[in-house]
């Protein structure tokens, strides 16, 4: 087996021109599914299987990545000239377990995990890399792969699921083909989720930059019905048989709807050619879940924010966009490490104003960064959280009977409600609301990290503010550019 450090000291040949498909790669998909294990300090890959599938979804121009994004890389080499033919940047449901503090305690944890890259013509070497605390990618792992390897799986991907077109815009080569998988569904829901489906690719459609870009898509859904409805909620001991296993309390976050089971969802999603595998669970629950360039699940619901939350998880894993609040409880201690400025593109830690992100985009006569109020916004979210506590505490008594504790919880619903409101119109009614700045306040911390606008999609506080606006939507337009020139 060639060494990365081989390559390395190779010259790349064609890193600095077009890589051309047809020299190097059939119109098929290669699917490379494997085992990421490890904790806080180091991490181990373990080949599982390797598959030929149908048509290659994605662009067959840009085959080298120019966004520099997520924790890890697939960098793809032909063996015959050392060349660089493909690479792709991506995060993982292992990336996100390193950051809990169950991985700093040394706990080791197993995730299947997929790499898809064109079918190659001739041998490849797949490397694997990784960034370290500098954000600098590093080679951790490497396969050599023969094309002609009888081991490699090469069964139809046809299950037999239900699968409905939804918009049909032309070659996967020059669209986002995006599928949607139902999970949670049914043989008796099957209806609902051909209404759920209508319901969220509509939504999907109305917003920018999407709105403008719907001739740019393709989106196609899937169902395999599961045995029950609905998905697990460990902290209510509720387990549900589905089909792709989807759960809440991920990373032990009540909110974060991911599954494990990936050998399902790629069983389901491979028997059409997709870009992005967008999981809609069928739960009157709010949660979801997105995993950059993975993986992405949202609850089918009428609950308050479901959708909302369908828009935000889908600028995660479709474009790498960070989470943008910051008083939200999450899994994750120091996901950004200080003095590093983040890749996302619409968050900074503003080391260098002179060099942010979004200069060209800034409101005219903002300030750098911009006064906006912060105590005030955070005094009410205190309050919040002081009045679930106390509530907490008053309910825990032994002595209180239904009526008493009927009344306490209505009592605190509605201060709770009132100091909602309060937020929302100072949110709503903001000065500065639509315009771009350098706001404090992201990333999970209130401190040293940076937004581009009071509000949007991203932060989600604001239930009528329906934008990603400037800084994202422009990462979200060359997302869509990569795939469709």
């Amino acid at each position: 087996m060639k060494s990365i450090m081989v390559l390395i000291l190779f010259p790349l040949v064609l890193l600095s021109q077009q890589v051309r498909f047809d020299d190097y790669f059939t119109d098929n998909t290669m699917r490379i599914d494997y085992y990421h294990s490890g904790d806080s300090d180091e991490e181990f890959f373990t080949l599982n299987k390797i598959y030929k599938q149908g048509t290659w979804a994605g662009t067959t121009k840009n085959l080298v990545d120019p966004f520099n994004l997520g924790k890890y890389y697939v960098k793809v080499y032909d063996c015959f000239d050392n060349a660089l033919i493909y690479s792709r940047g991506f995060a993982t449901y292992f990336g996100e377990y390193q950051t809990t503090d169950p991985a700093k305690d040394g706990i080791k944890k197993t995730f299947h995990e997929t790499l898809l890259i064109p079918y190659p013509k001739s041998k490849v070497l797949v490397v694997l890399e990784s960034r370290d605390g500098k954000n600098i990618l590093k080679p951790i792992h490497e396969w050599e792969i023969d094309p002609e390897d009888y081991h490699i799986n090469t069964e139809t991907p046809d299950r037999g699921d239900k699968v409905i077109k939804i918009i049909d815009s032309g070659s996967p080569h020059q669209k986002v083909d995006l599928v949607i998988v139902g999970e949670g569904y049914t043989k008796n829901d099957v209806q609902k989720f051909e209404k759920d489906l209508k319901k969220y690719s509509d939504i999907f459609f109305t917003i920018e930059p999407f709105k403008s870009n719907k001739k740019n898509f393709n989106v196609t859904g899937i169902l395999r019905p599961s045995a029950e409805s609905g998905a697990d909620e460990p902290t209510k001991g509720i387990y549900k048989n589905t089909v792709m296993n989807a759960t809440f309390n991920s990373m032990d976050s009540p909110r974060y709807l991911l599954t494990e089971d990936n050998k399902t969802v790629r069983d389901i999603a491979g028997q059409v050619p997709y870009d992005l595998a967008y999981i809609m669970v069928n739960i009157e629950r709010y949660g979801g879940g997105g995993i950059y360039n993975t993986l992405g699940l949202f609850t089918a619901s009428e609950v308050k924010w479901n959708e909302y939350v369908f828009v935000h998880e889908f600028g995660h894993f479709f474009a790498a966009l960070a989470d943008e609040y910051y008083t939200s409880s999450v899994a994750y201690d120091e996901f950004y490490p200080k003095g590093i400025e983040p890749l996302e593109a619409n968050i900074t830690a503003l080391l260098d104003p002179n060099k942010l992100k979004w200069k060209d985009l800034l409101s005219p006569g903002i300030g750098v960064p911009t006064n906006w109020g912060k105590a005030k916004f955070d005094s009410l979210n205190n309050c919040i959280g002081h009045l679930r506590k106390v509530q907490k505490q008053e309910l825990e008594s032994p002595d209180l009977d239904q009526e008493n504790r009927d009344r306490i919880t209505k009592t605190f619903a509605d201060s709770i409600s009132e100091t909602y409101k309060q937020l929302n119109d100072f949110v709503s009614n903001h000065p500065l609301r639509g315009k771009i700045g350098v706001f404090e306040g992201a990333g999970y911390s209130s401190e040293g990290l940076y937004r581009p606008t009071i509000n949007s999609i991203m932060h989600k506080f604001d239930e009528k503010d329906w934008s990603y606006y400037k800084v994202s939507e422009r990462q979200l337009q060359k997302m869509i550019d990569y795939y469709c020139e």
